[in-house]
């Protein structure tokens, strides 16, 4: 059994901006410690790791028939919207496009400055998606264009995603209700993503409350570990169903072979593949932000972290270091 005084000390040597973790086996809380001052109920900016949470928050509103399929073109849910003349590409893009980072975007790096000024996240991010390439299947990972996702939430729930959340997903996992937070300028906007401290229980949101869908959301490694969780037992915690196991097998399943910019990891819907054979899967953010299950080994690991860039070795990490010690 893995030494815990041990682990302590070698985690704040080698994994410095690590603040939380907690490790289920079996059912059983095997770890549970903080690092840098950080108290159990504190929040991070989980960062991308919003994005897995978007693909449940899907799963559900599919369940509930408030999205018709993930084959929808994103369209249809923004029949107001006017494309501009000689645009074609952007009416074929399907939600299932968007799930898998393969919709188009006329940018090569994310408009930061020309999306998030604007008042309507979504229709900003609508301008941006399509192009003359057409839709190739290749991966282009978004963090800004994805926000669709969140405005279309919105759209069918007649919620803000923040509230849809709270009522369909938080609140059935004994998490506490998320508030919107809206940044007043840019430079909040930036001590926002960039911060060290605990954060407040809070999603990131546009001007018009629509929840950030690649980035944003607030959670604690408890909370986190509560979302591996309900993964873990195929989208039912405490004996209810949350989501579709349905949608939990679709959303897990390999979709795309990324290259090696991305490790040479797999992705699902919204979720990275990790080990195909066992099935194990993470949500993954920047700062080594992680909430990791592996159904074979029954295992769910949550780990926050303040911010810091770059750390990419999060999952070697879990899979070298604590994986192999908390399963003997």
């Amino acid at each position: 059994m893995i030494d815990l005084s041990e682990l302590h000390s070698y985690i704040a040597d080698s994994q410095s901006n690590i603040c939380q973790m907690i490790v289920i086996h079996n059912g059983k809380t095997i770890i549970n410690d903080t690092w840098n001052g950080y108290k159990a109920d504190d929040t991070v900016h989980t960062m991308s790791v919003t994005k897995s949470i978007v693909s449940l928050l899907v799963g559900i509103a599919l369940e509930r028939g408030l999205i018709g399929s993930i084959d929808d073109f994103v369209l249809d849910y923004f029949p107001d919207y006017k494309t501009k003349r000689g645009e074609k590409t952007i009416q074929k893009v399907t939600l299932k496009n968007l799930l898998t980072m393969t919709a188009p975007f006329k940018y090569k790096s994310e408009p930061w400055s020309k999306i998030c000024v604007q008042e309507d996240w979504s229709i900003a991010a609508l301008d941006f998606l399509g192009g003359r390439r057409g839709i190739t299947g290749e991966f282009q990972y978004s963090t800004l264009g994805i926000h669709i996702l969140t405005g279309i939430i919105t759209i069918v729930s007649e919620m803000t995603t923040v509230d849809f959340a709270n009522e369909y997903l938080f609140e059935p996992l004994t998490i506490a209700p998320r508030k919107i937070y809206v940044a007043p300028d840019a430079e909040a906007h930036k001590a926002f993503t960039v911060g060290k401290t605990p954060k407040d229980n809070i999603w990131f949101s546009d001007p018009m409350g629509v929840g950030a869908a690649g980035y944003g959301l607030c959670l604690s490694a408890e909370e986190m570990s509560k979302i591996g969780l309900l993964c873990l037992q195929k989208g039912v915690f405490h004996n209810k169903r949350i989501v579709s196991e349905k949608w939990i097998e679709e959303s897990t399943k390999v979709r795309l072979r990324c290259n090696e910019k991305f490790r040479d990891m797999m992705y699902g819907y919204l979720w990275w593949i990790v080990d195909e054979n066992e099935r194990s899967y993470a949500a993954i953010g920047n700062s080594g932000n992680v909430i990791y299950i592996n159904p074979q080994k029954e295992l769910v690991v949550a780990v926050s972290g303040y911010f810091k860039p770059t750390v990419f070795d999060r999952i070697d990490f879990i899979r070298e270091k604590i994986e192999p010690f908390v399963t003997k």
